[in-house]
């Protein structure tokens, strides 16, 4: 009787690119609410997602947290409301206050800074230009910190060729953090050639962790069958990940927020795949990812570090008493 043996599986090298996954403002947003459960306890609510992530924000609903899309959702109490990562506009906390809400905001620092300097722009009589994707909820919560027409959005190099403006030598620009660093630099170039006076940002609003995962999968691209991005398709960091990589070698790349949603046909004879996440994406689900390709395939994986960050943001000040 022949022995059966089993049919070996194709061997496969993950490149795993890091930066990766979690940024500090991811970290700071999560722990956030998380704290407010340990301090206040639940319900605690949250004004949006608190980040572009479905695991991250059930794993919140399970402790405790309860998401809304509107502050009239919330009923009166002494329970705190949290305002999501991406920012608000000015409207929100000035509605908060009204209904006498218990408001903590999550805000990341660096849209945080974003809206300052909008607000400067504002004040020294400029007009004020807006690099970023409609509908987005920071591109919505930077925009709403100034009076109805102060910012005029654009997002392609289109857009900064046909745009009308009062004044050019009274003009300024901003940007989104989360948008691929090459489009926004061909945009921002454009500006600068037909409004040479434009002022912009004293350092680039592009957050750091963007840069960097976007660097990260450029090192990779050309050495790569396929790119694989963990991430949502509404977490807009995550989506540049995807485009960097097909615009810089890689044949094809593609978005998952889990393991199930891997097309294993489409995933057919790979020798190297390339393995990242957008910064609202918990390393587990990387992990998770890998851990799939392995009944597919003799899995080697190869870490392929372009730099380390050690960035961190405070927690605000009503978080940092003892939990109770």
């Amino acid at each position: 009787m022949p022995i059966s043996s089993v049919m070996a599986l194709p061997p496969l090298k993950i490149l795993l690119a890091a930066p990766r996954g979690f940024c500090a403002g991811v970290v700071r947003a999560i722990d956030i609410v998380e704290r407010a459960l340990e301090i206040y306890g639940a319900p605690v609510y949250v004004r949006h997602e608190i980040v572009h992530n479905k695991f991250v924000v059930d794993d919140l609903k399970a402790k405790g947290a309860i998401f809304v899309e509107e502050l009239s959702e919330i009923p009166p109490g002494e329970h705190p409301v949290i305002f999501s990562a991406h920012g608000v506009p000015k409207a929100v906390p000035a509605e908060a206050q009204r209904r006498a809400l218990f408001q903590i905001d999550a805000t990341c620092p660096l849209v945080t800074k974003v809206h300052m300097e909008a607000q400067r722009h504002h004040e020294q009589g400029l007009e004020i230009i807006l690099i970023g994707h409609k509908g987005h909820p920071e591109v919505i919560g930077t925009m709403g910190q100034l009076p109805m027409g102060a910012i005029t959005l654009i997002e392609t190099v289109e857009d900064a060729e046909e745009i009308n403006v009062r004044s050019a030598e009274k003009l300024a620009y901003a940007t989104q953090t989360t948008l691929s660093v090459d489009d926004t630099r061909d945009v921002i170039a454009v500006l600068q050639r037909r409004f040479p006076l434009i002022k912009g940002p004293t350092r680039e609003d592009i957050c750091y962790a963007t840069t960097n995962r976007q660097e990260a999968v450029k090192s990779i691209a050309a050495h790569i069958d396929a790119l694989i991005v963990v991430g949502a398709p509404n977490s807009s960091n995550s989506m540049r990940l995807v485009e960097v990589g097909e615009r810089n070698g890689c044949p094809k790349g593609y978005l998952v927020q889990r393991a199930t949603d891997l097309d294993w046909n489409a995933l057919g004879g790979l020798q190297v795949v390339g393995l990242s996440a957008g910064a609202s994406a918990p390393e587990i689900l990387v992990n998770e990812i890998i851990d799939a390709f392995r009944s597919h395939y003799d899995v080697t994986v190869e870490n392929v570090t372009l730099r380390e960050e050690n960035v961190s943001f405070k927690l605000p000040r009503e978080l940092r008493q003892p939990a109770a």
